[in-house]
């Protein structure tokens, strides 16, 4: 396993919600209530003051669609279709196939909660297969937008920001139909997230169904293959590792995902665009906030952390 000498959030940074043990910062995240989890991954507040001249240039991977309602900050991210400049704004974006370019000016505050694979007819009237790797604004999808952002401003803590958005995403089930993620879809998602390394076609005959059909599935509530999907999931799981917000006692078995070291090389660099090594070197704070917020959703969904307990890397 690659020796890791993270660097320390830059002193400039001021995370609201602390650091880990590593010295990463942390948002306030956690997951869904009952009633709207099988569509809702988790919900976050992220709270960074910075000098108003500070510039952060990160990027991101989500394994998920998530909406962001970005109160504070002068954002930029770089998609298939171009640069996008964001101020004060509610924005839905798809999950990423590999790293999108996110770049940030001055102190900012990002609050917003994540799909579960599967739930775009639900909640978007989308698959996911639309919206890889882009991202659009609410207001032009039908969404929440403005409105969303004023509600936020009056919520106060970061707790009754989620328990308002608890309630905003209750008012899209309804008015959407309320339609369920694919059990076939939710199946393959827990997998993924227990251990990215099986075997599709041998997934697909557990589920009684051809690999053909699985593939046409995970497509469309992915935007991905299925294989695709596994690579991604090992790349996440290890880039958690790399930047200590994961369980250090999986250290061994996330390293044994990989044949090799250029196996580990090839897989991370199309994901992230960098090696692991350069990966540990380079500061990567935005990044980390989203790995740290998955592997929380991670551990809690096969049962290594209970909901609300204390995380390994805290």
């Amino acid at each position: 396993m690659l020796k890791r000498t993270i660097p320390a959030v830059d002193a400039a940074l001021s995370p609201q919600h602390g650091v880990s043990r590593l010295g990463q910062p942390l948002s306030y995240n956690r997951a869904p209530a009952a009633d709207i989890a099988p569509w809702i991954g988790g919900l976050y507040a992220t709270i960074i003051d910075a000098p108003d001249d500070y510039v952060l240039d990160c990027g991101i991977v989500a394994d998920a669609s998530v909406f962001r309602f970005q109160l504070r900050g002068n954002w930029s991210a770089t998609t298939p279709d171009g640069t996008h400049s964001l101020g004060r704004s509610a924005v839905f974006f798809g999950p990423q196939s590999r790293l999108m370019p996110i770049t940030v000016r001055g102190a900012f505050t990002s609050i917003g909660f994540s799909l579960r694979p599967g739930s775009g007819p639900a909640l978007i009237g989308q698959p996911t297969a639309v919206v890889l790797d882009r991202m659009f604004d609410c207001g032009e999808m039908g969404l929440p937008g403005a409105h969303a952002l004023d509600q936020l401003d009056r919520a106060g803590s970061p707790e009754q920001c989620l328990l308002y958005l608890e309630d905003l995403i209750r008012r899209i089930i309804g008015e959407k139909g309320g339609r369920l993620p694919d059990p076939v879809t939710a199946r393959f998602e827990t997998a993924a997230l227990a251990d990215p390394t099986f075997a599709v076609a041998d997934f697909a005959a557990e589920c009684g169904i051809t690999t053909r059909s699985l593939e046409r599935i995970i497509a469309r509530d992915f935007g991905m293959s299925p294989k695709q999907v596994l690579r991604r999931a090992r790349a996440l799981d290890m880039a958690a590792h790399l930047r200590g917000v994961a369980d250090e006692g999986e250290a061994a078995e996330l390293a044994l995902r990989y044949y090799d070291q250029s196996h580990l090389n090839r897989e991370f660099t199309q994901i992230f665009g960098m090696t692991p090594r350069q990966f540990v070197q380079r500061p990567q704070p935005i990044l980390t906030l989203a790995l740290e917020s998955r592997q929380a959703r991670r551990l809690e969904a096969i049962k290594r952390l209970e909901p609300g307990g204390v995380r390994p890397w805290e």
